[in-house]
């Protein structure tokens, strides 16, 4: 195990077998076995990267969701190869749904050049590991726009949290994950205005929303301004729970 100096607590190893991944890399017809609590450590690796990212000066400054992403999308991508025990990866933008191909993903992680086993299932660099949906706090001001994009819409099906819930991203997977800008206020505020929303949506009887889809937080880092949060959601009946990480940074 590592220590993550971000959140402050401990992340799995990298690699189940570090001495025969590193002979494998860069090889399509090799493989990774790693254990199911692996994504923990590349949720951990993504959260280490965010202040740094927003910190950069060479950062053109943005505030678009769009251009945050992308950007956000190159760091990583350029943090994962040059950092030992990462370089099997690869991010990607806009990635079509594996499940709903007319919808895409903000941000799409897959292996690199290997093939990558978690709990006997396969992964290449044509199957996602791991969907990230990334959305700003607050939702930006318009017409058809829900305060509480992050979770729900009432427009359309464009809440973050709603699509996971819906199946409409991620239907083959059991673990995501949802980055929030954090562009006002702080992230304290956001997680109890969240709680709030959630709260009015099980008062109002909104169809398939309870308490239990409250979001816990993990860690919080004052210094960096970010965030880890958790949230478990019951899906409809073909398909089971998904679990949910959030990472926040104040922007």
């Amino acid at each position: 195990m590592t220590f993550s100096p971000i959140f402050g607590h401990r992340v799995f190893s990298v690699l189940a077998d570090e001495d025969e991944a590193s002979t494998q890399t860069g090889m399509l017809d090799a493989s990774i076995h790693l254990p199911g609590e692996w994504l923990t450590s590349l949720i951990g690796f993504i959260a280490e990267i965010l202040p740094g990212w927003r910190d950069d000066p060479a950062r053109p400054a943005q505030t678009a969701e769009t251009r945050l992403t992308s950007q956000l999308c190159a760091r990583l991508t350029s943090a994962s190869r040059h950092t030992p025990g990462w370089d099997f990866l690869q991010f990607r933008r806009e990635e079509p749904d594996e499940t709903r191909g007319g919808r895409s993903i903000d941000l799409a992680v897959a292996p690199s050049g290997v093939l990558i086993w978690i709990a006997g299932r396969e992964y290449s660099e044509y199957r996602t590991l791991l969907p990230i949906e990334c959305k700003r706090l607050p939702t930006p001001p318009g017409k058809d726009r829900d305060e509480r994009e992050y979770l729900f819409s009432r427009f359309k099906s464009t809440g973050g949290v709603q699509r996971f819930k819906a199946g409409h991203h991620a239907a083959s997977h059991t673990r995501a994950a949802m980055i929030g800008y954090v562009q006002d206020r702080d992230i304290l505020f956001w997680r109890a205005q969240l709680e709030a929303w959630i709260e009015g949506l099980v008062d109002g009887a909104v169809q398939g929303w309870s308490a239990a889809d409250k979001l816990g937080l993990a860690a919080h880092n004052d210094t960096a301004r970010v965030a880890a949060l958790q949230s478990r959601h019951q899906r409809h009946s073909e398909l089971g729970p998904i679990l949910i990480d959030h990472l926040w940074i104040e922007m």
